[in-house]
């Protein structure tokens, strides 16, 4: 059984037992958080799509830890006019574990 969820303004297909690293999600670690946002379900009774989610539909999942992604270096330049901007950036992530699906 899998499904299609939506959060952080991306898709995942996930199962249960899944791993995931989403957008940073207000929750502390440990805490349980409900997608209810499921574009498609797929399970015993075969493909359910939603238009646009499944009605009656949730993923629940375990929030694991958030943390901080690797640093990414912006570096703005413009030739011949001294002009340089080193900046760093770490992206904000919350680790998921997927319990289950309810359809």
């Amino acid at each position: 059984m899998y499904a299609i969820i939506e959060t952080g303004g991306k898709q995942y297909k996930v199962q249960q037992g899944d791993v995931l690293y989403i957008e940073k999600l207000e929750a502390g670690a440990g805490d349980v958080v409900k997608f209810d946002r499921v574009l498609a379900v797929s399970g015993d009774k075969g493909l359910v799509l939603g238009s646009p989610v499944v009605e009656g539909a949730t993923v629940s999942g375990k929030v694991e830890k958030q943390g901080k992604g690797r640093k990414i270096i912006v570096y703005k330049y413009k030739a011949k006019k001294n002009y340089r901007r080193k900046q760093g950036h770490r992206q904000p992530y919350t680790k998921v574990v997927i319990e289950n699906i309810e359809a």
